[in-house]
Order: structure tokens, then C-alpha cells, then sequence
């Protein structure tokens, strides 16, 4: 059951991720607790003697006010829901709010972050890549473009019989078991052979938990994996996809696979992902 949700707190005029926490907390019946970063302001070395102690405490004081927006946006949608909920304020740099959260997302069921915006700088991304890798929750990504609760009719599966979609099939149950329909899905470069039905196994164990499925097997020779998979939820009408997250950490820079940076950059709806 998931029973406890984490969320980053978006910082802009509107938080699609807060909101989407919400609905997920009142859809699973879950307390939701918001965090919500004031971000110390960046300050190149090389130009550290050259600026104002008054500009650098303006950032700080802007930064301070977008965070106490955000939470008080995210407390009185919580109220309106009727949910259990908690929030907090933590003050610190990118790296070390990173690093924080992925803590922080250690201690709950369910992580969810909002889906960079290339426009809003690099914070978000440090932040939702940090809490797939080291928070060992799975973490939903919700597309900034996201309006509205959750839905669940149905829910897109991405099979490629690894660890990480193994993990991510069994982190993602509870949402599975309130799905109309779950598509089990896997793209390959080449045909199957006449007596092989990849993916019919797992159909089987997920039929056993109750859950209505299909199976279905995408032939792409020239495999542009996230495009594919972001076409076929788009013609399938795939309200959440999930899948594993890829990559690894490489003296603490992130190295996304391929097909994982394709779907947190282009995502139009929201992802839940295990690593």
C-alpha cells in the first residue's frame, strides 16, 4: 500500500506536482507531506568579492518568499482535500537540497517531483534525477504541463524484462490495482519468433493480482525508444506510464540512459519510475 507520499514543491506561479500530490494522496487515501526549498543563490568563485552583500540578500529574500508561496499553496489544497499533510521550508544550495530530498524520500512510500522546466533552470533536474537514484523510492515525474487529478483508466507498462522494470512493476501495484486497463508494453527491433509471446508471463502474474491486462509488442527497426514509447501513450490515450529509470552516478554528475532523459525532457503524462 502506499501510504505516505513525498512531494518537491514546485516554485513557479503554478505546481503541478503539488497539485498531483494531492489528488494522489486523496485517491490512495494518504498523507502527503510538501517540502519546499529556498535555494541559496549561486554565486560564482570568481566573482564573489564583486557583488553586494544587498543583492545577495535580495536573492535570498526572494528565494525565502517563493518557498513560503509554494507551501502556503500546497497547505490549503491539502485543507480543501481533507488530507493528512505536513510541509517544511529547508534553506539550502542546489547540490545539498538534492541530497536532502533524497533522504527525506527514503522515509515514505512514493516520491513525486515535478518535471524539469528547461526555463526555470537547473534545480529541478538536480533534484528529480538525485531522488531517482538515491532516494530507493519510486518517484512519479509529473509533465509541467499536467492539468488536473489523477487519472487511472488506463496505465502503460514498459516491459524490457530488466531489474529496474521489474522494480518499477512492483512499486506501481497499488496504482495498477485502481486501473481500468494496464497495456503491458515492449519495443524491440526485430520480429518475435512464430512461438514466442514475449511479456505473456507477466500478463499472467499480473492477472493473478486481479488486474485486467494486454500485452503488446511494438517492431521498430530504426528504435528511437522514448519517442516510440511517448507515441504509442499518446495513441493509446495512457493516462500514467511506467517503467524503469536507467543511468547511473559518476562522481556525483548523473548519466541518465538514453531512453530515461528522452522521457523526463518530452513526458506528457505523468511517469512513475524505479531505479
Amino acid at each position: 500500500m502506499i501510504k505516505d507520499i513525498v512531494v518537491n514543491l514546485g516554485l513557479g506561479a503554478k505546481d503541478p506536482a503539488g497539485d498531483y500530490a494531492v489528488a494522489l494522496g486523496e485517491a490512495l487515501e494518504a498523507h502527503v507531506a510538501g517540502v519546499a526549498f529556498a535555494y541559496e543563490p549561486v554565486i560564482p568563485g570568481a566573482v564573489m568579492g564583486g557583488i553586494p552583500p544587498e543583492f545577495i540578500e535580495t536573492q535570498r529574500t526572494e528565494a525565502d518568499k517563493k518557498a513560503k508561496d509554494a507551501i502556503a499553496r500546497f497547505e490549503a489544497a491539502a485543507k480543501r482535500a481533507g488530507l493528512s499533510a505536513e510541509s517544511r521550508i529547508i534553506s539550502a544550495s542546489v547540490a545539498a537540497a538534492a541530497d536532502q530530498f533524497a533522504r527525506i524520500g527514503r522515509r515514505f512510500d512514493l516520491v513525486v517531483v515535478g518535471q524539469a522546466d528547461p526555463d526555470q533552470g537547473i534545480q529541478d533536474e538536480v533534484v528529480d534525477e538525485t531522488a531517482l537514484f538515491e532516494s530507493g523510492r519510486p518517484v512519479v515525474f509529473v509533465p509541467f504541463i499536467q492539468k488536473g487529478g489523477v487519472k487511472l483508466d488506463r496505465v502503460m507498462v514498459c516491459w524490457d524484462g530488466g531489474r529496474a522494470a521489474t522494480r518499477a512493476i512492483a512499486d506501481s501495484m497499488p496504482l495498477l490495482k485502481k486501473a481500468k486497463q494496464v497495456e503491458i508494453v515492449m519495443i524491440a527491433s526485430k520480429s518475435a519468433k512464430g512461438d514466442e509471446i514475449a511479456g505473456a508471463d507477466l500478463g499472467q502474474h499480473l492477472a493473478r493480482h486481479g488486474l485486467k491486462v494486454d500485452v503488446k509488442r511494438i517492431t521498430s527497426p530504426d528504435i528511437d525508444v522514448a519517442s516510440t514509447i511517448l507515441s504509442y501513450a499518446a495513441d493509446s490515450s495512457a493516462d500514467m506510464i511506467v517503467m524503469g529509470g536507467y543511468g547511473h552516478s559518476r562522481l556525483r554528475e548523473f548519466i541518465l540512459g538514453g531512453a530515461t532523459r528522452g522521457i523526463l525532457e518530452s513526458m506528457t503524462v505523468p511517469v512513475l519510475m524505479s531505479h
